[in-house]
């Protein structure tokens, strides 16, 4: 990573999407349960404080560059993948549908990727916009860093939604793997 005088936002985050995207293939390729939990609880870890940063710093940051439907996209695209997180974090391997559950967050994750990373995606209007990616990437390491550290001392939260209102759902007749 280069130096914190040097960090612009958009290569702090597009640098965090490829941290995730080589653990979710590291998880596809191992059978190993313990690898597997200690792989999903990483996947957690640097979604949640990917998120956080996202969400406190860089999508207000940006939120005057962009267009609203992109910026409100993204928000809710957070708090769908939050419920998948929520319940990786809770399980195991030995849970029915784990591996379902990390496979379908992956997906989640590449098309959410895909929407800031693409030509006219978010990333893109904010730079040629004018957003001031420098300090916003000073901004985004420096939280990074506290929240990973905090984090390791006491655990991942949980999640907290932004914009959906966590509505109870009734649970039906569990489905057996």
């Amino acid at each position: 990573m280069p130096s914190n005088s040097q960090i612009d936002a958009v290569a702090l985050l597009k640098q965090d999407h490829r941290t995730v995207e080589g653990l979710f293939e590291k998880f596809e390729a191992t059978n190993g349960k313990a690898t597997k939990q200690k792989l999903a609880q990483q996947i957690c870890m640097e979604l949640t404080v990917h998120q956080i940063i996202e969400e406190e710093i860089f999508y207000p940051g940006v939120k005057e560059y962009v267009d609203s439907e992109i910026y409100e996209e993204a928000y809710v695209e957070h708090d769908g993948s939050k419920v998948l997180l929520a319940e990786i974090g809770a399980g195991s391997p030995d849970e029915a549908f784990y591996d379902a559950k990390v496979k379908v967050l992956s997906e989640m994750i590449k098309h959410h990727v895909k929407e800031e990373e693409q030509r006219d995606g978010m990333f893109a209007q904010a730079k040629r916009n004018g957003a001031d990616l420098d300090s916003l990437g000073q901004l985004l390491l420096a939280r990074k860093e506290e929240l990973t550290a905090q984090f390791k001392r006491s655990g991942l939260p949980t999640p907290e939604t932004k914009v959906m209102k966590g509505v109870e759902l009734a649970h039906g007749e569990v489905v057996e793997a």
